[in-house]
């Protein structure tokens, strides 16, 4: 449990130096991203050896990533038009958001997001962290507490839209990992697709 707690410390300072607003206009914000993220994966690489044995690659599972990017896609754009409508500081929150891809090439941030940040991102979240809690504490427990540290190494940025838009995503996907893992692959997969579609493809 040491490393993986030194890994949740390491990760919560990283996520709040790339969103705080105190220190987000210091950092290049997606070379960050992508570096802390690979990072993580590989501390999780070195804690976790052999984990990719378990993931079981097909084109089953990448056609059924893609189908859950979709889906989840489809969600935020519902969740959105409902927040917008209920909370006046919901949109202003997600043009935040999109602000940090201003200047940047979308070739740049579709390669970085679909073949490093979004996998690099689940092989921590959910192939180390929530799997270390379950193995722990039991697939329940796992997570949900995985899930809910997901959220918040985003609380640094003070951005609530975002907070809860990476709680809706870390139940989705931890869910998926929850009933699903041998399809870990198709996890690994929706998140990647969903960042580059959402962030790059087709923004909210």
């Amino acid at each position: 449990m040491k490393r993986l707690v030194f890994t949740l410390v390491l990760a919560a300072v990283l996520w709040t130096v790339m969103f705080s607003p105190l220190t987000a206009p210091h950092v290049s914000f997606w070379w960050m991203m992508t570096a802390s993220a690979l990072t993580l994966s590989l501390l999780s690489t070195w804690f976790n050896p052999g984990w990719w044995r378990q993931v079981r690659w097909s084109a089953g599972d990448v056609c059924l990533g893609v189908a859950i990017a979709a889906a989840l896609w489809g969600v935020f754009w519902t969740g959105d038009k409902v927040s917008s409508w209920l909370f006046d500081f919901a949109r202003p929150q997600v043009n935040l958001i999109y602000g940090m891809k201003e200047g940047e090439s979308p070739w740049l941030l579709s390669v970085l997001m679909l073949f490093l940040i979004g996998p690099a991102e689940e092989i921590y979240w959910r192939g180390y962290v929530q799997r270390t809690l379950s193995a722990r504490w039991g697939a329940n427990a796992g997570f949900v507490v995985a899930t809910a540290l997901y959220a918040l190494v985003h609380a640094g940025s003070c951005n609530f839209m975002l907070v809860m838009a990476a709680l809706v995503a870390g139940v989705v996907w931890g869910g998926l990992y929850r009933f699903f893992p041998q399809h870990m692959a198709a996890i690994i997969v929706s998140h990647a697709v969903w960042d580059v579609a959402v962030f790059v493809w087709f923004p909210i």
